[in-house]
């Protein structure tokens, strides 16, 4: 346990994800009913060999719905910004709304923390304790999953600025390689 990392979300305005240089950008109004829309525009973008059978989709779409539903609180005269940039080695993904932010952030960085730490110690009398992170603003369906899922998917590190209303993503995908160097061909031939 001592040398797993447990990813948390971050407090950092002045982060390098923030960058939105050479980044696409679109503003999409608070329409929960548009959230599969909005996130289709943007994952188009994408290079066919990161869409990772729909799970960039389904992590975009998460990102677009706490914008909409947590943070504009579904008002659809407030919008919501994206700034998005696609590599084939990379996802990186910017979302502000016009809520109040993330005021539980630390508090679902403990809850994400101890519920980790029990997964990995197999104490599943703890882990019963950490199913779902709610609070007095959860409706009945949610429960923090998504976030706990997006912690592990975006590997690059997901990060806020002070407000807490807008939040940068990366993903970092493995290099794709065609074809064989000559170094492996004559590795192969000497074997």
């Amino acid at each position: 346990m001592e040398n797993t990392e447990i990813r948390l979300l971050k407090v950092d305005e002045n982060s390098p994800l923030f960058d939105t240089k050479g980044m696409f950008y679109k503003e999409f109004p608070s329409d929960f009913r548009q959230v599969r829309y909005f996130t289709l525009l943007i994952v188009q973008k994408a290079p066919p060999e990161i869409r990772e059978v729909n799970l960039l989709e389904q992590q975009i779409s998460e990102i677009l719905i706490n914008a909409i539903k947590h943070g504009n609180k579904r008002d659809l005269n407030k919008k919501v910004k994206v700034w998005y940039k696609f590599t084939p080695e990379s996802a990186h993904i910017i979302v502000e709304d016009e809520g109040e932010g993330f005021k539980k952030l630390e508090e679902w960085n403990e809850f994400h923390k101890r519920r980790t730490q029990a997964f990995f110690q197999q104490d599943f009398d703890t882990l019963e304790k950490y199913i779902s992170f709610r609070t007095e603003e959860s409706e009945e369906m949610d429960g923090g999953n998504a976030m706990f899922a997006a912690v592990e998917y975006w590997n690059g590190g997901i990060v806020y600025n002070n407000k807490k209303n807008k939040v940068a993503v990366l993903k970092t995908f493995p290099k794709k390689r065609h074809g064989v160097t000559i170094e492996e061909i004559q590795q192969i031939t000497t074997a």
